[in-house]
């Protein structure tokens, strides 16, 4: 069983644990299990190994928050010596001469990154895979690991490493870390604004434990405070299993995880309530535009012959969503008064994370683009309308389903700057509601 991020730092701090050895033996188990789970796109063995000796090797040792800890980052993240590909073939190739802000932070911290996961082309979709590799869920291989950060859930829940960067425009770290069984949260726009997908997309942690998400987040947001989960107050938590707007229907146990949630949460001294945001029909034709236009505003800089099949017709309709002018702000502010509503009555509202059991695992890149977005509007229908707010939330696991031996989760979402609160609420659900950190256990 791999250590937490907590547990390898503090020892590493302390001088009993070596940051070599410790990403010499995160090596091994991505060389032992990867070739199954497909969770990297490149794995950065000698120069993790490298930086493992740096981080031994520094006066501030004993003062880093991330020391010696192997860290996966999402395949769109700016490295020195690296090139994002953004899971495409058709981008451009040049190695970034220095780190971005996020690799910086991550550095300064004491972390050893240890490649790069595996994301789908442009991360617009819930399931991941490239002509070169399938990201799996650990839990049961012939399911998809979830997307657009299924690489990195993948790595966490196999326990190659305890943590992992992500990025989330519509759940791309809520939904693979809810298929996964981990702990992901999506904090708030003000926070780790990524500034793709028009403002949609931000930067996010994905673990095992609530505090190993807390103390990444507080690396990547270069906000020390963070990293400290206190419990909360009582506070009233408004409970929704009704996919907004649409009304799908949510598998029978992946509303039992809601259920049960509210259980130990009201033990904790909550206040639950049936109750959700009145949803404008509008915030989905608004989120929707954002999604489609994204993607066809980044393609920009990419050779559109060579872009898969399912992306070239993702662009199209971006383009018409742009050229229709869909992309309002009257439409996003709408919504906004609407969640603003709610949240005067609450501080919380907790839903299930998922609308539908994930995909089985496959070469979905190969697929049309509507055998693509089906699939994908019934797994997202609880996440993305967080996004279009910018408002922050978790998804954090509840259990094990009994009919497909997947895990089970529930989404918390609070206000902006609520990311403390939420991790707070996590920690309570943790406590009392443990749950098996890996597929490996």
């Amino acid at each position: 069983m791999v250590l937490t991020a907590v547990e390898i730092a503090a020892s590493v701090r302390a001088g009993s644990l070596d940051p070599v050895q410790v990403t010499k033996d995160a090596l091994d188990r991505i060389a032992a299990a990867d070739g199954v789970i497909g969770a990297f796109r490149r794995v950065r063995t000698a120069e993790a190994l490298a930086e493992a000796a740096e981080v031994a090797g520094r006066s501030d040792l004993a003062s880093l928050p991330l020391a010696g800890v192997p860290v996966a980052v999402k395949d769109v993240t700016e490295l020195a010596g690296e090139y994002a590909s953004h899971g495409s073939q058709a981008g451009p190739s040049a190695r970034a001469d220095a780190d971005g802000v996020l690799a910086t932070r991550l550095r300064a911290a004491g972390a050893v990154v240890i490649g790069l996961t595996r994301v789908p082309e442009l991360c617009i979709w819930p399931m991941t895979d490239t002509p070169d590799g399938i990201a799996r869920n650990p839990w049961d291989p012939t399911y998809a690991s979830g997307g657009s950060s299924g690489g990195s859930a993948a790595a966490v829940a196999a326990g190659l490493v305890p943590l992992a960067h992500g990025s989330d425009g519509m759940g791309s770290v809520r939904l693979p870390a809810a298929m996964c069984g981990l702990v992901g949260l999506k904090p708030g726009a003000d926070l780790l604004a990524e500034g793709g997908w028009f403002g949609m997309s931000v930067h996010g942690s994905i673990a095992t434990t609530v505090a190993d998400t807390a103390l990444l987040l507080s690396v990547l947001a270069s906000s020390p405070s963070l990293a400290s989960v206190e419990p909360p107050s009582a506070v009233r938590i408004g409970m929704s299993t009704t996919v907004p707007v649409l009304r799908t229907p949510v598998p029978k146990e992946l509303v039992a995880a809601v259920s049960t949630a509210a259980g130990h949460l009201a033990a904790a001294g909550h206040a639950i309530a049936p109750a959700a945001p009145r949803y404008p029909a509008t915030m989905v034709l608004g989120m929707t535009a954002r999604w489609l236009a994204g993607p066809a505003v980044q393609a920009r800089d990419f050779d559109t012959g060579r872009l898969q099949r399912r992306t070239r017709a993702h662009i199209r309709a971006g383009r018409l969503a742009e050229r229709a002018g869909l992309i309002r702000e009257s439409t996003r502010q709408r919504w906004l008064s609407r969640a603003e509503e709610f949240f005067a009555a609450h501080e919380v509202l907790m839903t299930p994370t998922l609308s539908h059991w994930p995909v089985k695992a496959g070469r979905w890149h190969e697929k049309s683009w509507l055998a693509n977005v089906l699939p994908s509007t019934r797994l997202a229908g609880f996440t993305g309308q967080w996004n279009f707010a910018g408002y922050p939330a978790i998804t954090v696991p509840i259990g094990r389903a009994a009919t497909t031996g997947l895990p089970t989760s529930v989404q918390l979402v609070a206000r902006p700057g609520g990311e403390s609160l939420l991790l707070g609420l996590a920690a309570q659900l943790e406590s009392a509601n443990p749950w098996p950190r890996t597929a490996r256990n």
